[in-house]
């Protein structure tokens, strides 16, 4: 049986679950339209329009979400002050100077910024935030009270 990127994935009843949306080695990804999530090839049966798995689209959405927010967490909990920060493109942004409560203060270069602890994901390579050094030097610089 050779699993294929772009084939068809339903539940056992015929259901639509998702696509493939690659294979690497012994895991395929499918793509529900909401979620990717990683499946081990050996439990994709064939089919006539392509693969089935033994989980609906519900069932393997929740659990992929349950795994993600199990994984955040884990995450979250291993942040420690001199880790590293990026950006979405993996440009450095700076490091985690101190955590104090839900509250991780990040030091760039030119500033430090407290941003939450939500707003910290876990990356291919680390520690990840939505903003570039610049646009993080910048949002803090605004709300930083004129010095006086």
């Amino acid at each position: 049986m050779n699993v294929t990127a772009g084939a068809a994935v339903t539940d056992a009843k015929g259901g639509a679950v998702g696509t493939i949306a690659s294979v690497n080695g012994d895991v395929a990804v499918v793509d529900t339209g909401s979620i990717k999530a990683s499946i081990p090839v050996k439990s994709f049966a064939k089919t006539d329009n392509g693969f089935a798995i033994g989980m609906t689209k519900a069932e393997l959405e929740a659990a992929a979400k349950g795994a993600s927010a199990s994984q955040q967490e884990k995450f979250l909990a291993s942040l420690a002050p001199g880790i590293a920060i990026s950006d979405q493109n993996g440009g450095a942004v700076g490091t985690i100077e101190a955590i104090e409560g839900d509250l991780v203060t990040v030091a760039t270069p030119n500033v430090k910024a407290k941003l939450p602890k939500s707003a910290i994901v876990q990356g291919p390579n680390g520690a990840v935030i939505g903003m570039t050094q610049a646009q993080l030097e910048a949002a803090a610089k605004a709300s930083s009270p004129p010095a006086g």
